[in-house]
């Protein structure tokens, strides 16, 4: 069994794996990192090996406390992916983003891949049919917006992806004019961020007119019914991602 751990930006994400079944999913902040560890371990007794992926201020150190339990293993840019990293800052380019380039390759061989990784920042990475990692883009996340927006300005209030969907007059792609402040920030907002989205799925298509979406992250549920194009949606593609690369790993030692 395989504990797989990604450590986001705010939120760690935590699965347990029996080849390739996703057993059981967890999600924590990290304070919560050692109770629940322990908590999972407990309940999972057969896990022999524990793989991390982090982008987050969580260091190695705290996972060595398992050393004496666990075979540990941590990506970094020194690990093999099976993709050709054409990024021009090779190093700069996060674990994550590289996991899941490596799970898109994985999954779905010998195609043009886009992975979209809604999360805190909403990340874009294109991957070609012939395995080359190209890049992408960095854009702030839904709840990045809603709270820039009250952050660096003096009376707008914050609000929420939560709020939004408990409005039963919530604006949409039909209904887009905030007809009050908080109905304008939503829209604004979520609109701001489908657009977004489209658009850059747009300018991929002029160039790669063939390839397949993957949508993952934190705000997949909300994203996937409201995009125009069609698209492979799994929030658990990055655990996923994680455990295949892993796999091809202890295959390949």
């Amino acid at each position: 069994m395989l504990l797989a751990v990604d450590i986001g930006n705010t939120r760690i994400k935590v699965a347990v794996f029996e080849g390739s079944i996703l057993l059981e999913r967890f999600d924590f902040g990290p304070s919560e990192l050692q109770n629940n560890i322990e908590f999972i371990l407990n309940k999972y007794q057969n896990v022999s090996d524990l793989v991390v992926a982090s982008v987050g201020n969580i260091e190695k150190q705290a996972f060595l406390v398992y050393n004496n339990r666990l075979k540990l293993h941590f990506f970094n840019h020194e690990s093999k992916f099976p993709f050709h990293n054409k990024y021009a800052t090779p190093n700069s380019l996060g674990i994550d983003r590289m996991v899941l380039a490596s799970g898109a390759v994985l999954t779905f061989p010998n195609q043009n891949r886009l992975v979209i990784d809604a999360g805190t920042c909403i990340t874009y990475d294109f991957i070609d049919e012939n395995d080359n990692y190209l890049g992408g883009a960095i854009s702030p996340g839904i709840r990045l917006r809603y709270e820039s927006l009250h952050n660096f300005t003096s009376k707008l209030p914050l609000l929420t992806l939560d709020s939004f969907e408990e409005q039963s007059n919530a604006p949409n792609k039909e209904n887009f004019i905030g007809n009050s402040t908080q109905n304008a920030i939503h829209s604004g907002v979520l609109n701001g961020t489908i657009n977004e989205i489209n658009g850059f799925i747009a300018q991929y298509q002029e160039v790669y007119p063939k390839f397949i979406i993957i949508l993952t992250g934190g705000d997949t549920d909300f994203l996937a019914k409201r995009l125009k194009n069609t698209i492979f949606a799994n929030s658990n593609f990055l655990l996923e991602s994680l455990n295949q690369t892993f796999q091809l790993k202890s295959k390949n030692d």
